[in-house]
């Protein structure tokens, strides 16, 4: 049967026009007033829509849209909101040549709105939040990722509280996606597979004056089989993910330059996109008539890679049989031979069978690389430390952006307002000025206290009325469905936990002690409540259990109005959660938490942490503002470490947490909890903010890098081409190069604070010349096995060419400080340009 489709909009009237063009742009999502504008023309409309302004305004009636074109009031509003909308905002439509010199962001997943659900959890939301702050901060960014028509796993329990899946498509005709070519015109993309040719169309989603671009291969061009390739986030098997980021990588680039962008860099959000700098080694070639070699130089070092994970397990790898055919059948579309590519993304040493790294792929091809906060930047350096086989840990070119997040997109409407009252209208723009911050304090204790308490109440009606759909939605009993209107109370010290439910997240850690964890919950004078939400991988077995146990163990009569876990965790449910508890609880294995941003978003509505010190808590804990479980141990015996830090965790429940909270000396207000409260707010407006990670990004990385293209580029790339051949030139005589166990002259056995002495090495530079390397001398302190750490790298002066034609090299060294020390020297190649190369061209001082 032929059927031909149509749509028909509602009749907005002219005065309301402005809200067709708001629904189209993601902005209004993390305006205020904008996201007000559509809640308050029918609220309960509003909700039942999904909070998405397309399904929402087919479905308002007529006659209230021609009320509220009279309505001068909210007419008022809606023109402010416009005049706000066109100063942040602007015409986003990016004509052919304004794509030069953009920044591209590529990502398999985008948290933008619960509403558009191309998301599965952290490394979504992050990059959407990435996304949000570059259009508040006006950065030149474009983003690319895929459309999948089912998006990720919608999380139901069973009866016996096990988890199940269930994919429900999204209906593209009620999302804000218009066809990227424009209106007349449809941009389509091709990737030859081995099965044959698998098409993409591309689809735009406006998130403010930042254009994300989908790519779709749902189409009738493509066989039944390669048309779910975007089906469904992290679905189907290997071959399918491969497909997918095969996808992303060459097809998303392609994409942009049919859309008229050439950008001059990438940034590479995981693994997932590595391919993509295949692509762009294609292009250079093809554009500026230059060699793999030299596309492959500019390519690596105009790229920056984000790693965010902290586990080996966690790095995406793909199998050599399955990517070989694969990377045959794009060699004519990327001119990359497929054992290259394979070299490229070779983990190295203690790999069990032949696979790619994408991770490895991404760092090889990219000379910005970076973890995702402090502690997990050192741990990524640890965990690829063998791709630099010479380099100490701390030289490993990984550095750290500690993450952060879109303050608008998370705080509560009451602190919002508060916040404008007190630290004043501009303070989203600049939150972590230090006069803005000062003003914190300013809060009255009630005020805050009140607002809060507003958030939590909210939070429990909410959850009663979620609980109650679940209990429906299972067929429960009428009398289990009566008892979600009375689960929670408003005036009791409220705990969330959400997160992905993988096992090294220890959802299950408050379950070690039951007995006790009963008594905290049941405390007649000083209760505690309990939220939890997640899920587990669908293929996660132990994360299922977890959910289970907890289930269980929420069902017993004695606690059941004390502790609810909350199914289909999401956008939505995270923001009531984050705005509404007291404390945010945060249990993950030290060091496998690469950052983490729930409790970000938590400390500025307020609420205070408590964590194991992993991820971003290790910079952000202080006394005054949460608690730490433990003090930062690192712990063989599993086990073991959940029987101490389960007992640490009960302890500050019941000896600081609780008595904290209902200590009310002075009447209603806990006044040492709101100064907490306070300090909390002040840490996460002062540093975890996506302001500052996208300012830090561009500052550190993007700008460089920019600046490295052009200089890379110019007169036929003539600075990209010489660095090849001294790339070559190294490569080919480095093993002639040779350096003597180095000698002080000076007795080492009466040294003192103060004193100095100076260290000389003999070097062989064989067939390169001095002028191409640097002779360094590398001291620092010594643990019990004389290992160095935190060292100095100092470069030493030439004394002369001895006769034997070899080099003497000197440096002085002062003893700054008491203590035991240990002193080298090596080689390496001069200037800055082959610190981050791979695995780098070092020689250290030989065995004396």
């Amino acid at each position: 049967m032929n059927i031909q489709l149509f749509n028909v909009k509602p009749a907005v009237p002219a005065k309301l026009r402005f809200l067709e063009d708001l629904a189209q742009n993601m902005w209004w999502c993390w305006d205020r007033d904008a996201n007000y504008l559509f809640r308050r023309i029918n609220p309960q409309l509003w909700r039942e829509s999904g909070h998405n302004p397309l399904i929402f305004l087919s479905r308002v009636p007529q006659g209230r849209l021609e009320a509220l074109a009279e309505d001068e009031a909210y007419v008022r509003s809606l023109s402010d909101v416009r005049k706000r909308f066109d100063e942040q905002v602007g015409a986003t439509a990016a004509a052919a040549g304004e794509g030069a010199g953009r920044v591209a962001y590529f990502s398999l997943e985008y948290g933008i709105h619960e509403s558009l659900r191309f998301y599965s959890g952290g490394l979504g939301v992050l990059a959407g939040d990435h996304l949000k702050a570059a259009s508040d901060l006006g950065a030149p960014l474009v983003a690319v990722g895929l459309l999948y028509r089912d998006g990720y796993f919608r999380q139901y329990l069973n009866r016996d509280g096990w988890q199940q899946e269930r994919y429900p498509s999204n209906a593209i005709h009620q999302l804000p996606l218009r066809k990227a070519g424009g209106d007349t015109s449809q941009v389509v993309v091709s990737l030859p597979l081995p099965a044959g040719v698998l098409k993409a169309i591309v689809w735009r989603l406006d998130v403010g004056r930042v254009p994300l671009y989908l790519l779709d291969t749902n189409i009738p061009e493509n066989p039944p089989e390669l048309r779910d390739v975007t089906a469904r986030l992290y679905g189907g098997g290997r071959e399918t993910r491969l497909r997918q980021e095969l996808l992303l990588g060459i097809c998303g680039f392609h994409a942009l330059l049919a859309l008229g962008y050439d950008p001059h860099v990438c940034h590479i959000n995981e693994g997932h996109a590595a391919f993509l700098s295949l692509a762009r080694i294609a292009h250079l070639v093809k554009t500026l008539k230059i060699d793999i070699d030299t596309a492959h130089e500019i390519v690596r070092r105009t790229s920056v890679f984000t790693t965010h994970t902290p586990v080996p397990a966690g790095n995406e790898s793909f199998a050599a049989d399955l990517v070989a055919p694969h990377l045959k059948a794009v060699e004519p579309l990327i001119g990359v031979p497929h054992g290259r590519v394979m070299a490229w993304g070779t983990p190295g040493p203690g790999q069990t069978a032949p696979e790619l790294s994408m991770t490895v792929l991404g760092l090889h091809t990219s000379r910005y690389a970076n973890g995702v906060s402090r502690l997990h930047g050192a741990v990524a350096r640890r965990m690829w430390s063998h791709l630099w086989p010479e380099r100490s840990e701390d030289e490993v070119p990984i550095d750290h952006v500690t993450n952060g997040v879109h303050v608008p997109s998370w705080i509560s409407d009451d602190m919002e307002i508060l916040f404008e009252r007190y630290l004043g209208p501009q303070w989203q723009q600049h939150p972590a000025a230090e006069g803005m911050l000062s003003h914190v304090a300013q809060i009255p204790d009630e005020e805050l206290w009140r607002a809060h308490e507003l958030a939590r109440s909210r939070l429990i009606r909410f959850v009663r009325e979620w609980t109650e759909r679940q209990f429906e939605a299972r067929n429960e009993s009428r009398a289990t469905v009566a008892q979600a209107k009375s689960v929670l109370d408003q005036d009791v010290l409220t705990v969330g936990f959400a997160r992905r439910f993988a096992t090294y997240k220890r959802g299950v850690l408050l379950l070690r002690d039951r007995e006790r964890l009963e008594a905290l919950l049941t405390n007649e004078e000083r209760p505690v409540q309990l939220l939890f939400a997640g899920k587990a991988h669908p293929a996660d077995e132990h994360g299922k259990d977890f959910i289970r146990r907890l289930v269980e163990f929420a069902r017993r009569s004695e606690v059941r109005r004390r502790i609810v876990f909350l199914e289909d965790y999401d956008i939505e449910l995270a923001r009531r959660l984050i705005q509404g508890v007291d404390v945010w609880l945060n249990t993950p294995r030290r060091p496998m938490e690469a950052s983490g941003t729930s409790g970000m978003k938590a400390a500025v509505n307020g609420a205070l942490n408590v964590s194991t010190l992993d991820g971003w808590w290790c910079e952000g804990y202080t006394p005054d503002r949460g608690w730490a479980i433990g003090a930062g141990e690192e712990y063989e015996d599993h086990e073991y470490q959940d029987v101490v830090e389960s007992q640490a965790l009960y302890n500050l429940l019941e000896n600081q947490i609780v008595p904290c909270f209902y200590e009310r000396e002075l009447g209603e207000v806990p006044t040492q909890w709101v100064q907490m409260m306070k300090h909390s707010i002040r840490m996460g407006l002062g540093f975890f903010t996506s302001h500052r990670m996208v300012a830090e990004y561009d500052e550190r990385f993007y700008r460089p890098a920019l600046q490295d293209y052009r200089d890379l580029t110019r007169e036929g790339a003539k600075r990209a081409a010489e660095l090849v051949v001294q790339h070559q030139r190294l490569t080919a005589r480095w093993h002639t190069i040779g350096i003597d166990a180095p000698a002080a002259e000076k007795a080492m056995s009466d040294l003192h604070v103060g004193d100095s002495f100076v260290v000389t090495t003999r070097v062989r530079l064989g067939e390169l010349q001095p002028e191409e390397v640097e002779v360094q001398v590398v001291y620092g302190p010594v643990d019990s096995q004389n290992r160095m750490s935190h060292c100095c790298y100092e470069p030493m002066e030439m004394a002369g060419q001895r006769e034997d034609g070899g080099y003497e090299y000197r440096r002085q060294i002062r003893c700054e400080r008491s203590g035991r020390y240990g002193f080298t020297t090596r080689v390496t190649a001069a200037g800055e340009d082959w610190k981050t190369s791979m695995p780098g061209f070092l020689t250290w001082a030989e065995t004396p």
